[in-house]
């Protein structure tokens, strides 16, 4: 017994054996604590996927909210390695969704102004229900060293949020005739609209201007250094970059009733100069379009129409479909215009169609353009005629034909309580238009401007960035916690 209390042998096991089951005791914990990361990352990949699908919903519409609900069911799947419940991560039951319409500035902060209404929502928040990950040889672990066990609770939430930028478009807006409506359904259609003033309610095809206080104008453009009227002038009727975004979640609007806006700013695109715009021909910013056939000719001869016109004798402008040119169908027409077809090839063609495939206006007119030579031609379209369909007037010409092309706000004005000016309406789509005629006034001040429009279709194809020479649409959506 002396010998043994007093021998030195076999020490060192004693203390292999203690650091081995330590060191086990370390790699097992580890173990665990890596399957809770492990499940944390992927629950955090799936909530900002969750919350990156809804957000891309988030317009400004009255349906937002549902559409959102729908794309993060419907269009986010997952799988979780660990976990108590089922390793699918996919549909509703799997998170839960906060919307928001405004943040805090400190990411510290919790978002506080939480909303149910599809058009204030620009946030929301995507909570992944919690998932418990199995401690296998931590709980043995904690239990034998007498320790309280780690959180083992795996969950996760992200914050994102979509804005869609509708940039160098015209200023302009227009009452569509009900949250339903679709310029991609209506594609050939034509629209009267009509210059809405201040008080009473609009309707379905009045318009307005988008506030331009709001833009910072290009230093570089034409419209630098303008003002007032001229600045308003300038937004509508000149060429080339002019304007910052338009935030399509919410415009600021202006009646269409505005002193110093009259048909001349528009009409700079058919050859015509007048009133405000007169001495402007020959400036190559205010370029009218490669094809301006309108139907009307100076008054007395000449090549510029001043303050009166006359009919022409031997040409036609584009047509209104046949039931607008009737009066029987409003202010939105239905896309028939074979009456007024035949009219415009007896006219201008003596009754043979040379443009047989073209079924809407905007096409008939790329037509013509293309016929003679394209935009940047100067051959008549039309030979033998009191119009030759090319710019006499001006000693320009804009080579591109959606010079004739206008992109406006299309505003559902009746959810919106419209009746005059009006502050952060949302913006149902951005839809193109085709002018087919100049645009007149009743001459009174403010006036009554009446537009003859077709609807080529929505401006931004649904977003995705499109762009093109009428304007540039950019859909941001992104992450912000």
């Amino acid at each position: 017994m002396q010998r043994f209390t007093t021998s030195e042998e076999g020490g060192i096991l004693v203390f292999w054996v203690l650091s081995l089951t330590a060191f086990l005791g370390l790699v097992a914990l580890s173990f665990d604590i890596g399957r809770v990361g492990i499940a944390r990352s992927e629950l955090q990949s799936f909530a900002d996927s969750v919350a990156l699908a809804a957000a891309g919903e988030l317009d400004g519409n009255d349906d937002s909210i549902t559409r959102a609900r729908a794309a993060a069911a419907n269009l986010v799947s997952d799988l979780k390695t660990y976990g108590s419940r089922d390793a699918a991560l996919a549909g509703d039951s799997d998170y839960t969704l906060t919307f928001f319409s405004a943040l805090p500035a400190s990411d510290t902060t919790a978002p506080s102004a939480t909303t149910t209404n599809g058009r204030a929502a620009a946030y929301v928040r995507a909570t992944v229900t919690p998932s418990t990950v199995d401690q296998t040889f931590a709980a043995a672990f904690f239990t034998l060293s007498g320790q309280t066990p780690i959180d083992t609770t795996a969950t996760a939430s992200a914050i994102a949020g979509f804005t869609q930028y509708a940039c160098d478009v015209t200023p302009l807006m227009f009452c569509i005739p009900d949250s339903d409506w679709d310029a991609d359904l209506n594609i050939g259609s034509m629209v009267n609209l009509r210059s809405g003033g201040n008080g009473s309610a609009w309707g379905p095809g009045d318009f307005g201007f988008l506030d331009p206080a709001k833009l910072k104008v290009d230093g570089s453009g034409p419209c630098a250094g303008k003002t007032g009227v001229n600045l308003d002038a300038c937004l509508l009727g000149a060429v080339g970059s002019i304007t910052q975004c338009f935030v399509q979640r919410g415009v600021d609007i202006e009646p269409g009733q505005k002193v110093g806006i009259a048909d001349a700013i528009f009409n700079v695109r058919f050859d015509i100069y007048k009133a405000i715009m007169n001495g402007e021909k020959n400036d190559p910013d205010y370029a009218p379009a490669p094809n301006v056939i309108k139907g009307i000719v100076p008054k007395g001869g000449g090549a510029c129409i001043g303050n009166n016109e006359v009919t022409s004798p031997n040409t036609k402008g584009m047509p209104r479909d046949d039931c607008l040119a009737a009066g029987t169908c409003g202010r939105f027409g239905n896309g028939n215009w074979s009456a007024g077809r035949t009219e415009y090839v007896n006219y201008n063609y003596a009754g043979t169609d040379p443009h047989l495939s073209a079924s809407t206006r905007y096409d008939y007119y790329l037509a013509e353009i293309a016929a003679a030579g394209g935009g940047g031609s100067s051959t008549a379209i039309l030979s033998g005629l009191a119009e030759t369909g090319r710019p006499q007037c001006s000693s320009n010409q804009s080579p591109d034909p959606e010079r004739r092309v206008i992109i406006a706000a299309g505003i559902d004005c009746g959810a919106n309580s419209i009746g005059g000016a009006a502050k952060n309406v949302p913006v149902k789509q951005f839809v193109k238009m085709f002018l087919t005629e100049p645009v007149g006034d009743d001459g009174t001040s403010p006036p009554t401007v009446d537009i003859w429009a077709e609807i080529i279709g929505r401006a931004d194809n649904g977003g995705a960035g499109a762009g093109g020479t009428g304007g540039v649409f950019h859909d941001v959506v992104q992450l912000y916690r």
